[in-house]
């Protein structure tokens, strides 16, 4: 479903959308008003809701929307400013699942292509994500006989390796789709008892990732900014990747220093989640303690295969608890994680990592 009051916008996402195979357009809506009185009738997996219309604007409508839509996911697309970014954080805090950011001018072709590209990789992954949560929890109704010949297939069971035997020395996370609410429900009870520092690359654009800081310092507690080329990395301290740059970590004597680096995109995102695992895997080596949070792609698999060589330890999210199940089940299928948990439970097992040598028991 398609929420946008510009009929240019919606006839070239519907557009895009509409010449995928696994993909259908339900319905559209030019404001937030008409959005509600169609949701339900309509009945679909994804809404790309609009932030800024007439009538009625989508932080508005959000909350009535998710009411009648099942489990619909929202993906609020808004322009690149920051009141577009705060809006869309705040939309995200009420229950969106991702957020798109619009092209400034549809004739910028680079843009365009790029705008078009991430429509249609994160409407596909909310619509799986849909579809595998509603099997879950309300599977079809198959006939008896056809259920005992052809039992529910068992997914393979997680191959969990032993945690490096080293005390952690830094904190580093990688988020995507997602990542903004699992970021705060994770840090919020845990950042202000952790005395190393905590780096975060979340796919986000430039304004965003300096919003998103500082959402994160008001449910931390703790200092939280967007990493500035140079600075000396300190404990009880969140560095975010700030959009458009890889964060990495670099060795200067005795000090860890943050480096900018506008080096191409790995896994089509800068920031990406490799570089900075690779150069922390280069820094702290076995002291090396991430946490890989929901996100669709596989960014992070490489640079924790590196973090595991080093003797460092993952953590993943688990499918249930994640918003698109891409990043963590990457790494998890990958047999590189040390434990696979619910987000409500990855706090409890990072901290007594990082206060201790041993995670032995956790599953």
């Amino acid at each position: 479903m398609i929420v946008d009051d510009s009929a240019v916008i919606r006839g070239m996402v519907a557009r895009w959308l509409g010449a995928e195979a696994d993909i259908e357009i339900v319905s559209t809506a030019p404001n937030g008003a008409m959005a509600i009185r169609l949701v339900a009738r309509a009945a679909p997996d994804v809404i790309i809701l609009d932030v800024e219309m007439p009538e009625m604007d989508g932080l508005t409508a959000l909350p009535e929307i998710l009411r009648l839509a099942g489990n619909a996911k929202v993906l609020m697309s808004s322009t690149l400013t920051r009141s577009g970014a705060e809006i869309s954080m705040k939309a995200l805090t009420l229950g969106a699942a991702d957020y798109l950011t619009k092209p400034s001018s549809t004739r910028e072709a680079g843009t365009v292509d790029i705008f078009r590209r991430e429509l249609v990789e994160k409407v596909r992954a909310l619509g799986a994500s849909v579809r595998r949560q509603r099997l879950r929890t309300r599977p079809e109704a198959v006939p008896v006989a056809i259920a005992e010949a052809r039992p529910a297939r068992v997914p393979p069971p997680i191959s969990l390796r032993a945690a490096g035997l080293v005390r952690p020395q830094v904190l580093a996370i990688g988020s995507s789709t997602g990542g903004p609410q699992a970021l705060s429900t994770l840090l919020g009870p845990l950042a202000s008892r952790l005395d190393v520092p905590i780096l975060i690359t979340q796919h986000m654009p430039a304004t965003f990732t300096a919003i998103m800081a500082e959402h994160l310092a008001k449910a931390t507690g703790v200092a939280a900014a967007e990493a500035r080329d140079g600075e000396t990395l300190e404990g009880r301290r969140i560095y975010v990747a700030p959009g458009g740059f890889h964060m990495i970590v670099e060795r200067q004597g005795t000090s860890r220093v943050l480096r900018l680096s506008n080096a191409p995109p790995e896994n089509f995102c800068r920031p990406s989640v490799d570089p900075m695992l690779r150069s922390v895997a280069t820094v702290y080596g076995a002291a090396s303690l991430v946490v890989i949070l929901t996100g669709m792609g596989q960014d992070g698999l490489n640079g924790c295969r590196v973090i595991v060589d080093a003797g460092g330890t993952v953590i993943a999210q688990d499918e249930a608890s994640s918003v698109v199940w891409g990043m963590p089940g990457a790494v998890t299928g990958a047999g590189l994680c040390s434990a696979v948990l619910p987000l409500g439970e990855i706090g409890t097992a990072a901290e007594r990592m990082l206060r201790g040598p041993a995670l032995a028991g956790v599953r």
